[in-house]
């Protein structure tokens, strides 16, 4: 089931993607929120006819870095040992087709197309058989990241969690399971040129390792957003750039890069 959280004539509401056809997709309209058990409303609206908001508003995105291989060393770094994990805040998130503004403290922006993990159920020291339990489901994500102030600052904060720099989207995939989502497609393109592809069987720490790891420490919130990171090919984004994000089985996230006004 993919779920979209949308706004049209001024509401906002959650839906159910319907179709198989880019241009005969619609929502089925769920009666209150869907990390509970819902009913459908039964009136129907064209996807074309709405904008699409991020999927989700998290109160947290929780972020895992370096965690596969061949990204940790195309920047010279070591291979951690442990999950490494930082934190965008929920200002940093945006939607499908909404601007990336590039921050007018930096010179060198990067993408980073990720598996996002939704999470369902407050939760707190989630034992490894029971992670499947608390996953919503799965959405596109790119990390953008100002390269420049993460080398010059060494510690995250500005280059990876300022406004805008956090889409997800275009919506939830509730229907995969932890074994197939283990193992997808992610590709990144900028202005239809592909610059990333991998798959998540890459990942050196798992899914499961890493809801494991971060609930040791926190409790998790319905709606939280997990990123699992990215795989090699990270490049740079100028402004005017149309980059999009592609995982199998989940969609395509679409975004345009613009100058911070």
């Amino acid at each position: 089931m993919r779920i979209a959280r949308f706004s049209i004539d001024g509401n906002v509401a959650f839906g159910v993607v319907e179709g198989d056809k880019p241009d005969e997709l619609v929502l089925d309209i769920i009666k209150g929120i869907p990390f509970a058990d819902f009913e459908l409303s039964g009136t129907k609206v064209p996807l074309s006819k709405v904008r699409l908001l991020p999927p989700v508003l998290p109160n947290k995105v929780v972020a895992f870095g370096r965690n596969y291989a061949e990204h940790a060393r195309e920047l010279g770094n070591e291979v951690p040992d442990a999950p490494f994990a930082f934190f965008k805040p929920s200002t940093s998130v945006i939607g499908p087709g909404d601007d990336i503004q590039y921050p007018s403290f930096s010179e060198e922006l990067h993408h980073e197309a990720e598996l996002a993990v939704v999470i369902g159920r407050m939760c707190r020291e989630v034992p490894r058989d029971r992670v499947k339990d608390v996953i919503f489901g799965f959405t596109c994500a790119n990390d953008i990241t100002a390269r420049d102030v993460q080398r010059r600052e060494k510690q995250w904060a500005r280059a990876k969690g300022f406004d805008t720099s956090c889409p997800l989207g275009p919506w939830v995939e509730t229907g995969l399971d932890l074994g197939r989502a283990s193992d997808l497609t992610v590709q990144l393109t900028v202005n239809g040129e592909q610059r990333q592809l991998g798959r998540t069987s890459e990942m050196i720490h798992s899914i499961e390792d890493l809801i494991v790891n971060i609930s040791e420490a926190m409790t998790l919130l319905p709606g939280d957003v997990i990123l699992t990171g990215t795989p090699a090919g990270v490049g740079p984004l100028n402004v005017g750039d149309e980059v999009a994000v592609t995982i199998e089985g989940i969609g395509t996230l679409t975004n345009k890069v613009v100058k911070r006004g």
